[in-house]
């Protein structure tokens, strides 16, 4: 492992400093890239992309696999310029680019891509939200994220179950993979991380007037300890077509099948 210096009064990793704002914690984990790299299929034919290279110790597993092209998006220009210059070969592209504000237009030649990244917490959700847009665009991929919000993306009921869960499942299937301690990073965070593996779903469940479902959902949701029957009624729906002991339900004590029933009856047409 390369040592760790202190620059400036900040921790520094082959003389480069770790920025704050960037979310930088750097995997040290041989294991967890293995892992990773064996819940995906990459050979010579396949398009992979990396969000925020670091120093590069997943780049560099990426570049022996030998895809077809990896594609590393890295938003601080120094991190880029040092894995450049170790690990890069006439398979590989840095990107000195924020992926929140790429093109994702530029992914359709080669596509489907895999994914594989350690992601600063800060852009997960901005990041999946990109994802799910782009979602034909993708074949599978594995992500490192907070323990936490890789629970709520599996969820099917409780606490944790919400908005977000029901969006996410409906674009993608998680998988739960291996559970990472803090001390797999440096620096260490200060919560559990987890990968999850994640793949589009081929099939979507179909939901008429999709945009209306999703506003139904938040409004669902928008005050969590409440009723069914006292989050939706401010809103207008014609809650006497409902029964008495759904809308006596609170959302997360909801599946989506019925969710999505729900809003079918209080939908309809008259």
């Amino acid at each position: 492992m390369k040592k760790k210096k202190t620059v400036r009064g900040g921790p520094a990793i082959a003389g480069v400093p770790l920025k704050k704002e960037y979310g930088q914690h750097f995997l040290r984990d041989k294991n967890i890239v293995a892992s990773m790299l064996a819940h995906v299929s990459i050979d010579k034919t396949t398009s992979v992309f990396e969000i925020g290279c670091g120093d590069g110790f997943l780049t560099k597993e990426l570049v022996a696999a030998r895809p077809a092209r990896l594609w590393v998006f890295e938003i601080d220009p120094a991190w880029a310029k040092l894995v450049k210059e170790r690990y890069a070969d006439e398979h590989t592209t840095f990107f000195v680019e924020d992926i929140l504000t790429v093109d994702w237009q530029r992914f359709a030649e080669f596509k489907p891509w895999v994914l594989l990244a350690n992601l600063p917490y800060q852009i997960t959700f901005p990041l999946l939200h990109l994802l799910a847009q782009h979602a034909n665009l993708l074949r599978e991929g594995v992500i490192m994220i907070q323990e936490e919000v890789a629970q709520r993306l599996v969820a099917t009921g409780g606490r944790l179950f919400g908005v977000q869960t029901l969006f996410f499942q409906h674009v993608f299937t998680f998988t739960l993979l291996d559970r990472v301690p803090p001390s797999a990073f440096y620096p260490p965070p200060k919560v559990y991380s987890r990968l999850l593996y994640f793949k589009p779903r081929i099939e979507r469940d179909y939901i008429e007037d999709e945009e209306q479902f999703w506003l139904f959902i938040r409004r669902c949701f928008s005050q969590p300890r409440r009723t069914l029957k006292n989050n939706l009624a401010p809103y207008g729906y014609n809650l006497t077509v409902a029964s008495d002991e759904i809308l006596g339900l609170r959302a997360q004590q909801m599946t989506k099948e019925q969710l999505l029933s729900l809003w079918k009856t209080l939908s309809k047409k008259e």
